[in-house]
């Protein structure tokens, strides 16, 4: 079969529920209409709906809560619905992912067209998304090895953090001050009814006081140490 002929084979548009694999789905994604959102998971391609007010509303002390921990912690960084390449298989847009810089040793490096790699923590928002999230996202994100996963689940408003052991994800528990610690991120601390509440200048003390932690100023050490390696 010649070139001419393969590519002119290759569909022309997305559609939800097509199989594809990575390198296909980005070319077609990149020429799709502005506008378009459209997502790979495990191989089938998920058009998302629109994003309305509840999500924007849940999103903004997600995103406020993450940047206080970047601040504190260099060679951590934060990014917003960015399109992740995570093998032939998967490329998702996580409403917000968390990861280790690629100069201090992280598992990811920036191309100019996405993300490529596996995240240390991927967050979704879940109003319309949530069977998707809490479902085939879930199992994608737990094949490919994401470390920490949070779901910021609205109606009903409830929170699920995993975290990856032995393959699989399991569910993190809370700590003796009823807040979730993550395993991955020293002093990365939330407090649960803060984020259902969008209570930003609770989410962030809870932070300041994770990262004032020796633990904290351990793993920041760690990753200066390795950036010098490298």
């Amino acid at each position: 079969m010649s070139l001419r002929s393969t590519l002119s084979a290759q569909p022309r548009m997305l559609v939800d529920g097509q199989r594809l694999d990575q390198p296909t789905f980005h070319a077609i994604y990149e020429a799709m209409p502005p506008g378009t959102r459209a997502e790979l998971i495990n191989g089938v391609v998920r058009m998302p709906s629109p994003v309305g007010p509840l999500h924007g509303l849940a999103h903004f002390p997600t995103i406020a809560w993450l940047s206080s921990y970047t601040e504190n912690t260099p060679g951590v960084q934060g990014m917003d619905n960015t399109s992740t390449a995570m093998g032939l298989k998967s490329e998702p847009q996580p409403d917000v992912l968390l990861c280790i810089s690629p100069e201090y040793g992280g598992r990811t490096k920036t191309d100019p067209r996405f993300v490529e790699g596996i995240p240390e923590l991927l967050v979704e928002v879940s109003h319309a998304s949530r069977y998707t999230d809490l479902g085939p996202k879930f199992e994608d994100y737990e094949r490919v090895g994401v470390q920490e996963y949070i779901v910021r689940a609205i109606e009903p408003d409830e929170i699920y953090w995993f975290v990856l052991r032995n393959g699989r994800f399991v569910d993190l528990d809370l700590g003796p001050d009823g807040s979730y610690r993550s395993e991955v991120f020293p002093g990365l601390w939330l407090d649960p009814a803060a984020l259902l509440a969008g209570d930003t200048r609770q989410l962030r003390a809870v932070v300041e006081r994770g990262c004032a932690t020796p633990e904290h100023a351990a793993f920041v050490a760690r990753m200066a140490a390795a950036r010098r390696t490298v």
